[in-house]
């Protein structure tokens, strides 16, 4: 009898450790930029637009999603009818990008421990306002001084400002719950 309560104890302490725990769960590895890679709303190749680039990678398709601006990507997870199995978000970190203009194929940050900087005067790859993100802090903090803006964490980022309701440099006048301060 105690032989049989042994080996059950031993099968559950085994199936345990099967089972995927998400708080040690690895995130999914990026996906090297390529001249396959097409924007998910702009249908367009992500290779020929400047600036910061974004990638999701879900549960439920081998390819991830490609963004032509890190603005589309964060906007993809705040709409409701996309996919909610998230498993990783990558951006470029323009602080390691060879240019504005070439952004790097791999130099892929887990977007929920960039430094975005909004409000700024650079735009994104389709012309409109965009989320900068940086992997260190001081990278971000010189783009501030040169090209103006504020930095914010991945959740801080104002919904209006990914999803078209407010102008690029409204963004400067929130605090950083993203309540308007003026």
């Amino acid at each position: 009898m105690m032989l049989r309560l042994l080996a059950a104890c031993a099968a559950v302490l085994m199936l345990a450790g099967c089972k995927p725990d998400s708080a040690t769960t690895e995130l999914p590895p990026p996906v090297t930029l390529n001249a396959d890679a097409m924007g998910v709303f702009c249908g367009m190749n992500l290779m020929e637009h400047p600036g910061p680039k974004g990638q999701i990678i879900t549960a439920s398709r081998l390819d991830p999603f490609w963004f032509s601006s890190v603005r589309d990507t964060v906007a993809f997870t705040r709409m409701p009818e996309q996919p909610r199995d998230i498993r990783a978000i990558y951006v470029s970190d323009m602080g390691r990008a060879p240019s504005w203009d070439a952004p790097g194929e791999t130099n892929w940050i887990n977007a929920r421990q960039a430094f975005f900087v909004i409000g700024s005067r650079k735009h994104g790859g389709m012309g409109a306002a965009e989320a900068v993100p940086f992997g260190d802090r001081a990278a971000a903090d010189q783009f501030v001084a040169d090209q103006g803006g504020r930095i914010v964490q991945f959740d801080e980022i104002p919904s209006d400002y990914v999803l078209g309701g407010e102008p690029p440099e409204a963004a400067n006048d929130h605090d950083h719950s993203g309540v308007r301060t003026n």
